[in-house]
């Protein structure tokens, strides 16, 4: 799936500068959005946890990292320290398919 594919599902959730305005509630665009974000996350940089909450609020409107933090990590994009004190972008990500995208 092509960043812009992922940009045409997240209309609507997308401001004049590219921020989430919005954690969408449904799944569908929620998987959406997590690709979206994912995909700022440099491979094979480790972040710390502040560096992982500033990127994430970096590219969304509403401030809310942990929750980001935790979804990403919980849907495999993210990998993490068991403490969190180290978050990293998971390889492979997980594809359309697995995340309930394909139609």
């Amino acid at each position: 799936m092509t960043a812009a594919e992922i940009e045409t599902a997240l209309k609507g959730f997308l401001d004049a500068e590219g921020r989430l305005t919005a954690f969408p509630a449904k799944r569908k665009k929620k998987m959406y959005a997590l690709m979206y974000l994912a995909a700022f996350v440099e491979p094979d940089k480790r972040y710390t946890e502040r560096e992982m909450n500033e990127l994430l609020c970096l590219h969304t409107a509403f401030r809310d990292p942990a929750t980001l933090r935790r979804e990403l990590y919980d849907h495999h994009f993210l990998d993490r320290e068991r403490d969190g004190s180290a978050y990293w972008l998971e390889q492979p990500a997980p594809s359309a398919e697995q995340l309930g995208l394909e139609e």
